[in-house]
C-alpha cells in the first residue's frame, strides 16, 4: 500500500459520493415533482382532509328597520322623512348539547413513491338547540360539510326526529327552517358515511372562538400509533379497543378557539426514505473502504484501484436498484432485492479476481454491516444516528486492534510497493 495508491482509493471515493449525489437529487425531484399532483389525484378520487365543524342555527326576531325615504313636496323640494319598515333579525340559538360518533378506519393508499394516509369515516352527531324566547319562533339550523370535494354516502338530515327540507349552499352546506316553541328545543341528528385525506379534524364553529355545553365526542380508530396536530385538544379519555382505540373528549362548559383533531400514523414513504438512504451511502463507503484498506495492509496481496471501482460501483448499485425498485414494488422487497443483487456483485467480483481467497466472504461481512445494516438503520425513526454512532465506535476498535502492530513506516515508504504486490 503506497501514498498514491491511498489517494487513488480516496479519488474513487470523491467519484463516487458525487454519484451518489446526484442520484439522491434526482429521488428528491422526482419525489417532489409529483407530490402535489398526486395528493391531487388522490384527494379526487379518495377525498379532501376533513374538517368537520359543529352546526349553527339561528333564531327569527321581528324587528323594524328605519330607512330614510327622501320626497319632494309641492314646491319641489326634497324633504326627508324617517319610514319603518318590518325586518327579521336572526340571532344565535345556544347549543346545549353535543353527542358526536365518529369511526376511522385508515386504508393507506400508494402513489408513485409516496404513501397517502387515507381512510373512511363514519360521522354521526346529536345537537340539541334552544329557542331562548318565550313566544315560537322560526328556527333555521345549517350544517357544512366537512369537505368540499368528498362523497357522503347514507347521508341523513333529521330536525325532531323528521326528514327535513334542506336548503342552502349544497356545495358546502345543508340548510333547513323548523317552528319551535317558546323556551323549546330543537334536536338535529347528522349522519353519513366519508373517506378523507390525511388528519381528521372538529371543530366547535366554522371561525373563531365558541361555547360547547355538555360536550361528548367519541373517535374509535382500527390502528393505534395515533397523533394529535398541533393546536388541537388531546382527548380526556383513551381505552385500548381492538386493534386501535377508543378516543373520547367530554367538557361540561368549554369555551375554546381550539379543534380536536386525530392524525392517522403515517407509513414510510419509499420516495424520502431511499433517497435519505442514498445520501447518506458516502459515508457507508467510507467505512467499508476504510476496513478493505486495513485489510490490504495486512495482506501480503492488495487489489488495485481498479478493483476499488468496480467494488465501488457494485455499492452503487445497492442505491441505483433501490431508487428504481421502489416504485413497483413494497420497500422491504426492494431494499432485500438491492442488497442481495450488490453483495452478489462483490462476492462473484471477489472470487474471480483470485490470489485472496478469503478477501471475498471479509468483503461481503463488511458491506452487510455498512451498507446493508446502516442502511436498513433508516427504517428506525429516531434511532438511525445512535445506529451509525455505535458502529463507527466499534469499527474505530476493531481497526485500532488490527493496525495496532503495523509499522506505518514502512507501509509507506518507498520499499512498500515491493513489498506489496497488485491483483
Amino acid at each position: 500500500m503506497t501514498v498514491r495508491r491511498i489517494f487513488a482509493i480516496g479519488f474513487i471515493f470523491v467519484c463516487a459520493a458525487t454519484a451518489w449525489f446526484t442520484l439522491g437529487t434526482s429521488l428528491v425531484y422526482r419525489t417532489g415533482q409529483f407530490d402535489s399532483s398526486l395528493r391531487e389525484e388522490v384527494a379526487g378520487l379518495w377525498g379532501g382532509p376533513h374538517r368537520q365543524s359543529a352546526p349553527e342555527a339561528w333564531v327569527a326576531r321581528p324587528a323594524d328597520t328605519v330607512e330614510t325615504a327622501v320626497e319632494q313636496d309641492d314646491r319641489g323640494r326634497d324633504v326627508a322623512r324617517q319610514v319603518r319598515q318590518p325586518s327579521v333579525q336572526w340571532v344565535p340559538a345556544p347549543l346545549l348539547h353535543t353527542a358526536a360518533d365518529v369511526t376511522l378506519d385508515l386504508e393507506q393508499r400508494q402513489k408513485g413513491l409516496l404513501w397517502y394516509d387515507t381512510y373512511t369515516v363514519a360521522f354521526r352527531g346529536t345537537y340539541v338547540f334552544t329557542n331562548p324566547d318565550d313566544v315560537e319562533r322560526q328556527v333555521r339550523v345549517r350544517f357544512a360539510f366537512p369537505a368540499p370535494h368528498a362523497i357522503y354516502d347514507d347521508f341523513s338530515f333529521l330536525v325532531n326526529g323528521q326528514p327535513a327540507l334542506r336548503g342552502g349552499d349544497l356545495t358546502k352546506e345543508m340548510e333547513s327552517l323548523a317552528r319551535v316553541g317558546p323556551g323549546g328545543q330543537l334536536t338535529l341528528v347528522v349522519a353519513y358515511r366519508s373517506r378523507g385525506l390525511d388528519d381528521w379534524r372538529y371543530a366547535m364553529s366554522s371561525e373563531g372562538v365558541a361555547e360547547a355545553r355538555d360536550f361528548v365526542l367519541t373517535v374509535r380508530t382500527n390502528v393505534r400509533g395515533l397523533d394529535f396536530p398541533a393546536g388541537t385538544m388531546s382527548p380526556t379519555s383513551r381505552v385500548e379497543s381492538g386493534a386501535g382505540w377508543l378516543l373520547t373528549w367530554r367538557f361540561a362548559n368549554l369555551v375554546t378557539g381550539q379543534a380536536i383533531g386525530v392524525d392517522l400514523p403515517a407509513r414510510q414513504n419509499p420516495g424520502p426514505l431511499a433517497a435519505r438512504i442514498t445520501f447518506f451511502a458516502p459515508v457507508s463507503l467510507l467505512f467499508f473502504l476504510a476496513v478493505m484498506v486495513v485489510l490490504d495492509v495486512r495482506s501480503s496481496v492488495s487489489l488495485h484501484p481498479m478493483n476499488y471501482v468496480f467494488i465501488s460501483a457494485a455499492f452503487f448499485a445497492f442505491h441505483l436498484l433501490l431508487a428504481y425498485l421502489v416504485d413497483h414494488v413494497s420497500i422491504h422487497a426492494a431494499f432485500g432485492t438491492s442488497a442481495l443483487v450488490s453483495a452478489s456483485l462483490v462476492a462473484s467480483y471477489l472470487r474471480a479476481v483470485g490470489g485472496m481467497p478469503e478477501r471475498w466472504w471479509q468483503a461481503v461481512l463488511a458491506q452487510a454491516i455498512y451498507l446493508v445494516a446502516f442502511s436498513y438503520a433508516f427504517f428506525f425513526e429516531g434511532f438511525t444516528g445512535l445506529a451509525v454512532t455505535v458502529g463507527a465506535i466499534v469499527t474505530l476498535f476493531v481497526l485500532m486492534q488490527m493496525t495496532a502492530r503495523v509499522r506505518w513506516s514502512e507501509v509507506f515508504g518507498r520499499g512498500a510497493a515491493g513489498a506489496h504486490h497488485a491483483v
